[in-house]
């Protein structure tokens, strides 16, 4: 049964969302493909939040403006949108959406690799605004894809309907990653201004003089800061930099601290806790990892 609190709907079982939807029953209870325009609901009836216990890959033309988190995106060319289980989004406002969903409960993936797999493709965890743009090319393969998982549920379940299915999964997650890793190297006008505005909030954290505030930034920190999501911040960052977020601000730090090292008589317990660490063991470790010396040979050697 769906849960209502604020007007908003958890949906905990494909059957019960073909229901609100005006679908017919699934015709597996784990897995449903579903083409948008058979979907049919009053716009006054619709919630305005949905959590799913469910996984969603959905390929919409148009979303029109909707709402993951605190952000917005008015989808002018549609996208490829991913959603795990648990995610709250905001219903799009526009109902008229072309295109194609794929509802997968995590118990069809019991006994197969892809189970523990899944929970390593970070756009799972992506904003709605942060969508795969596909180009023509990529979108036939996606529906080619997509087209063999519909005949399986429709004309062919018998005893390797399954392995068929998630072998199918597989690669349409293997192919969005492959086409998100392009996405970010050709979206470079929009990526430069991002990586522009990280290197200024890292900046705004590590400016000598100001301080951390006893506080290391944290992946999160940062993101909400650049109003994008934390996964599609951190997978940017590596496929353009080759280090993802965290990486990137355990080396700023590490400047920092040899800045401090340097120029200062604070002892390395008193740097420890400037920079936000709650002991200087851990300081002192991470430093060695990043410089392989200790804080203490660090400056004896630049002394």
């Amino acid at each position: 049964m769906r849960n209502k609190v604020n007007n908003l709907y958890k949906f905990k079982s494909l059957s019960e969302f073909h229901q609100l939807f005006g679908l017919p029953k699934p015709e597996h209870p784990l897995i449903s493909f579903i083409c948008l325009e058979d979907m049919s609901l009053p716009e006054e009836v619709l919630p305005d939040y949905l959590v799913l216990d469910f996984y969603k890959i959905a390929y919409k033309d148009t979303i029109g403006r909707a709402k993951y988190g605190q952000h917005h995106y008015d989808f002018g060319e549609g996208g490829l949108v991913f959603t795990a289980p648990g995610q709250l989004f905001e219903r799009p406002k526009n109902n008229t959406s072309k295109g194609y969903m794929l509802l997968l409960h995590p118990d069809f993936f019991l006994s197969y690799s892809l189970g523990r797999k899944i929970k390593q493709f970070g756009f799972f965890s992506y904003a709605t605004d942060e969508a795969l743009h596909l180009s023509a090319k990529e979108k036939e393969t996606v529906f080619a894809v997509l087209k063999i998982v519909d005949e399986e549920l429709n004309s062919r379940i018998d005893d390797f309907s399954h392995d068929v299915i998630i072998s199918q999964i597989e690669l349409l997650l293997n192919y969005s990653s492959r086409y998100y890793k392009r996405q970010f190297i050709t979206h470079k006008a929009v990526n430069a201004t991002l990586i522009q505005q990280f290197e200024t909030t890292l900046d705004s954290y590590f400016t000598p003089g100001r301080g951390l505030q006893n506080k290391i930034p944290s992946v999160q920190d940062v993101a909400e800061q650049l109003n994008v999501s934390a996964n599609y911040l951190s997978d940017l960052l590596r496929s353009l930099t080759g280090l993802n977020t965290q990486q990137h601000i355990h080396n700023r730090l590490i400047e920092h601290a040899k800045e401090i090292l340097s120029t200062t008589k604070l002892s390395v317990s008193e740097i420890a806790y400037q920079l936000g660490f709650d002991y200087p063991q851990s300081f002192s470790r991470l430093f060695k990892g990043k410089t392989t010396m200790s804080p203490q040979q660090f400056r004896q050697s630049f002394n």
